[in-house]
């Protein structure tokens, strides 16, 4: 593993555990110290199984990095949110801003698909995916935010928002790895 890695790892344990502290409250503290551990040994692990497939690491690192964009989601909502109190439109808008972030991570780090050329047929497929993403992604959102819990309504948006998150995770990583950033 390399030094970029292992501090992108770090971060995104640390972006996590910030929310996880959303969740817990001061006794989520603990959580800035496990999860950044836990995010390096889980990319070693996913480079070591990735020599042999490379997907695998390519897959470890677009989790990190879903996990990371996940807390931008949540926290450009919450802005906004404050500001603006309409949650489809507000999901829609802390949607693109993750997806822009996650564009570049995707790009320059999971797929590591430096090169220029190509790049508006790449931009275009890129929006082609996140588009559709998007609707899976605020669809989801919907549907998970209309379930009756028990939790207070702040804390289900932003277990909505994580669900809605995993649900499209599968597809951006294939839409990704197959189709934008394909070798």
């Amino acid at each position: 593993m390399n030094r970029k890695d292992i501090i992108f790892a770090i971060v995104c344990g640390l972006s996590v555990a910030w929310v996880a502290v959303d969740f817990l409250g001061s006794k989520g503290w603990i959580f800035f110290i496990i999860l950044p551990i836990l995010s390096v040994i889980g990319l070693y692990l996913t480079e070591l199984v990735g020599k042999r497939f490379l997907f695998i690491h390519q897959a470890g690192k677009f989790a990190l990095g879903g996990a990371f964009v996940s807390v931008v989601d949540i926290k450009v909502f919450q802005l906004i949110y404050w500001l603006l109190p309409f949650s489809l439109t507000v999901k829609a808008i802390s949607f693109v801003v993750a997806t822009l972030v996650k564009y570049w991570g995707d790009k320059n780090w999971t797929f590591e698909k430096h090169d220029t050329d190509g790049m508006s047929k790449e931009l275009a497929k890129f929006f082609m995916v996140a588009t559709t993403g998007l609707l899976i992604n605020v669809v989801s959102f919907y549907i998970f935010g209309r379930i009756e819990t028990g939790l207070k309504d702040v804390l289900w948006m932003e277990v909505s928002i994580i669900f809605a998150s995993l649900v499209v995770a599968s597809w951006n990583f294939i839409g990704y790895k197959f189709i934008v950033f394909k070798k």
